[in-house]
């Protein structure tokens, strides 16, 4: 649970004692049982948090109870949601931040704490029908050609290089590749990884030759003891690499080749599917390689690849 460790919901010394329990239920509820990402488990704390500090200005200073959660009206949460409006949150905050909250009211009614229907007649606000924004092939190429290109190290750009490669090459979430261990490297004869998604959901992947080759180089040159309980990406002091590491390395590199700014470490995984896409896989197969729950969250790949046929024709044809 260490990657939880300096996540904490503030403002439970403003709550009455009763919900500053339910509070920590809930959090351990979000961390052990429902497993959620570290990402997930700040973003709905931090939406609970700033729910609460509402509630203490709200109610003239009181202490949130569970009375209080119990006895909101409809027109106390759309206070909740103007305020954040005004504050300039932008919708899509907004509709996470009411999530958050709803994932808390639905525990509370499901473990017969308290129960506030008023809660579900809000509408969530309205979002941009946003697409993913893959990388062109040669795009995605330059990427895994010219990952060591700024580093001083020959093992860290050799690690990027891996990294990336895996990324664009299994379809893997950031997050999912960073979790990997040693240990989880299939073996010579096996042609598949495990990987552990969002939820605990375990899914496989085919590992590609080009994938293995380039972890392996990886291993080879990384300075630090072979452990296979070791994290398989790590930093320069020998950590878990960090998101944040990836990033940065990914932006210098992308200024440097002149890529957009769309050239991100999960573009490689919308770049994954894609291509895949363009190249004859159909959209079930596509759903279990990226471990999607709902086939419509796949189906966004279909409208990205009948805008860069409409782009293709439009720059091709005579009579476009």
């Amino acid at each position: 649970m260490a990657e939880y460790k300096s996540i904490e919901l503030s403002l439970l010394a403003s709550c009455a004692p009763n919900l500053e329990k339910i509070l920590h239920q809930w959090q351990d509820y979000l961390k052990i049982e429902k497993r959620v990402s570290p990402h997930t488990y700040r973003a709905y704390c931090s939406d609970v948090s700033h729910f609460i500090g509402f509630l203490l200005k709200h109610h003239g200073g009181e202490s949130p109870s569970l009375r209080t959660l119990a006895d909101l009206k409809i027109s106390d949460f759309r206070s909740w949601m103007s305020k954040k409006a005004m504050e300039g949150t932008a919708n899509a905050s907004r509709a996470r931040s009411l999530s958050g909250v709803k994932n808390l009211y639905r525990w509370l009614d499901r473990h017969g704490t308290l129960h506030n229907p008023a809660i579900n007649t809000l509408y969530t606000p309205k979002l941009p029908h946003k697409l993913p924004k893959p990388l062109h092939e040669n795009q995605a190429m330059r990427i895994l050609e010219n990952a060591d290109l700024l580093c001083k190290e020959d093992w860290i750009g050799q690690r990027d290089r891996a990294l990336f490669t895996l990324l664009y090459g299994c379809g893997l979430r950031i997050d999912e590749a960073l979790k990997l261990n040693i240990s989880d490297l299939p073996n010579q004869d096996d042609k598949f990884l495990r990987v552990l998604g969002k939820g605990s959901k375990e899914r496989i992947v085919p590992f590609i030759s080009i994938v293995r080759e380039s972890i392996e180089a990886y291993i080879q040159l990384n300075p630090y003891p072979i452990d296979k309980t070791r994290p398989l990406f790590i930093g320069a002091k020998g950590q878990r690499l960090h998101q944040g590491v990836a990033q940065k390395a990914m932006r210098a590199l992308r200024s440097t080749l002149s890529l957009p700014e769309t050239a991100t470490p999960h573009a490689l995984r919308h770049s994954f599917a894609t291509h895949l896409l363009q190249n004859g896989a159909n959209l079930r197969e596509i759903q279990e390689l990226l471990g999607h729950s709902s086939l419509s969250t796949t189906q966004r790949y279909t409208e990205v690849n009948a805008e860069e046929l409409m782009r293709v024709y439009k720059s091709a044809h005579p009579r476009a």
